[in-house]
């Protein structure tokens, strides 16, 4: 994907920076005076400029209060009143609607968005005497999918021709490869454009529009709170993903999987990048296809990925390169691209897991700090044959444990055990599994993550039998397998300790720098 990134320009009364991607506060209320309310709150939060969603509004005196909220508004002010017909709430009539927006044109409108099937009306309506100060968006909102490369390039060229001083093109996103696509149209447009993709999978082309050359971008006062869906809030595009700091040398990176919105990856490694004074920035990535991703986000731009479930395994398959460790694993949860677009996947994950499992043995009564590890002759039982599974197998093995594979499907738990050597449950058999006492115990399944965070996969009278149990879900830190182990008596290792040892060594192979960490315990440790 080429990057010769157009500069963004403006010109306003009120003074915004010129050249920068700008974050646009969408306000939806009930009267005038609350949405003044929230344009103050828009700009403590550090937006650029506010998005009046007329169409929101229960009781509404046009003359008097479009006059009454641009007097009012400390920020650059953009006008929208969205028709049902075009995804908003406003249902009269089409002359009405057009005559309001023309209203607050002449009253001093930094900006006014019309939809393009409204746009030749809208212009009739005007006379072309449109105030030189006021600026057009012509916008058009496909709320199923997300179109060809070339229909959207004809699109724009459409929009254009409107009469636009300002292109507007908002999508929806089935699969996160839709936005490759929206990022090419951003980055050749020779116009002004405001190219956004809809949805879970459309939060990338919110947040790395400054990359490619978006105009704008929406950021929402609260979580939850949208005019459309996938927005993000304000705080998290200027706090969590460091808005300002992105720019057309940015290198992007990730956690691909799915579900992907609880990692607190971003957190850690955006926070350690911007205090490394770093040039990239890292987002959560919904993929569905891992193979469809990676080819279709092939430049060097896309530098570097963390895997998560359920992609470990066929992250395998997907490199030109594998380490000898991943290999034996059979799963690769860092994947890095190199200068030369081929991508090099490793494995973290075991030495963040079972170095977290030996420092919880040894700082118990179970063993002295004998040069040996802890984990030697231990019965070692691991809960999930699939990536992480297979990882911590791989390690407990490697460290002398005798290990035991449980899981929901016995054949998969079989296939493993198999490969490196130890026995197979089916997860129904874990509960009366009890041969010796001072067992120790990994889950590396999603049960009891968020939002089921009722869910163990152990009945708690089964937990008596182990020593340790550790827990690689990290979103609760205590879930309800630690909470019952530690009443049953056993130490516990959660998946923070494992996530902040993985995250170790992928830091430096992003960067290139040593890790900070320090800083990578300090940053986890408020969450």
């Amino acid at each position: 994907m080429e990057l010769a990134v157009p500069a963004v320009k403006m010109s306003s009364d009120r003074g915004i920076r010129t050249g920068a991607t700008l974050i646009c506060a969408p306000l939806m209320a009930d009267t005038a005076e609350e949405m003044v309310v929230l344009m103050n709150k828009a700009k403590l939060c550090g937006a650029d400029l506010v998005e009046v969603r007329l169409d929101s509004l229960k009781s509404f005196d046009p003359p008097r209060d479009v006059e009454f909220l641009i007097k009012q508004c400390p920020l650059p002010i953009l006008f929208t009143y969205r028709p049902r017909w075009e995804g908003g709430q406003y249902d009269g009539d089409e002359e009405s609607r057009l005559h309001v927006l023309q209203l607050a044109m002449e009253f001093g409108a930094d900006y006014i968005d019309v939809e393009l099937k409204a746009a030749d009306k809208f212009n009739t309506l005007m006379h072309g005497k449109k105030p030189a100060k006021c600026k057009l968006i012509v916008s058009s909102h496909n709320y199923q999918y997300t179109p060809s490369v070339e229909d959207l390039g004809n699109l724009v060229a459409v929009i254009q021709a409107s009469g636009a001083d300002i292109v507007k093109i908002a999508t929806f996103a089935l699969d996160i490869t839709d936005v490759a696509r929206i990022f090419q149209v951003t980055v050749h447009s020779q116009v002004p454009i405001i190219a956004l993709v809809m949805g879970e999978r459309g939060l990338i082309s919110r947040i790395l529009c400054p990359k490619f050359g978006g105009y704008l971008t929406f950021g929402t006062l609260e979580s939850g709170v949208v005019s459309a869906p996938g927005q993000p809030t304000i705080t998290d595009l200027l706090n969590l993903y460091n808005f300002r700091q992105i720019g057309p040398d940015t290198k992007i990176y990730g956690i691909i999987g799915k579900p992907v919105g609880h990692s607190k990856s971003p957190i850690l490694y955006n926070e350690a990048f911007r205090s490394a004074g770093f040039k990239g920035v890292y987002v959560h990535l919904l993929v569905d296809d891992l193979r469809k991703f990676l080819e279709s986000y092939s430049s060097t731009d896309f530098a570097g990925f963390s895997c998560t479930i359920p992609h470990k395994e066929s992250a395998v398959i997907c490199c030109d390169e594998v380490d000898s460790v991943a290999k034996s694993i059979g799963a690769v949860n860092c994947i890095v691209r190199k200068n030369n677009g081929k991508l090099f996947g490793c494995n973290t994950d075991y030495v963040g897991a079972i170095s977290a499992i030996e420092d919880g043995l040894r700082g118990s009564d179970l063993v002295d700090s004998a040069a040996r590890s802890p984990l030697a002759g231990k019965l070692f039982v691991v809960i999930g044959a699939g990536g992480a599974g297979k990882a911590l197998a791989y390690g407990a093995k490697e460290k002398g444990a005798r290990v035991v594979i449980a899981n929901r499907t016995y054949d998969r738990a079989r296939e493993l055990a198999d490969t490196i050597g130890g026995h197979a449950l089916s997860l129904s058999e874990l509960d009366s599994f009890c041969p010796e006492d001072d067992m120790v115990l990994a889950n590396t399944t999603s049960i009891g993550m968020q939002p089921k965070i009722d869910e163990s996969p152990i009945s708690k009278e089964a937990l008596k039998s182990y020593k340790l149990v550790f827990d690689a879900v990290y979103t609760p830190k205590i879930t309800r397998l630690l909470r019952e182990a530690d009443e049953c008596g056993a130490k516990i290792v959660t998946g923070v300790e494992m996530f902040i040892g993985q995250a170790y060594e992928q830091y430096e192979r992003f960067t290139g720098l040593p890790v900070p960490k320090e800083l990578f315990k300090q940053i986890m440790a408020t969450y």
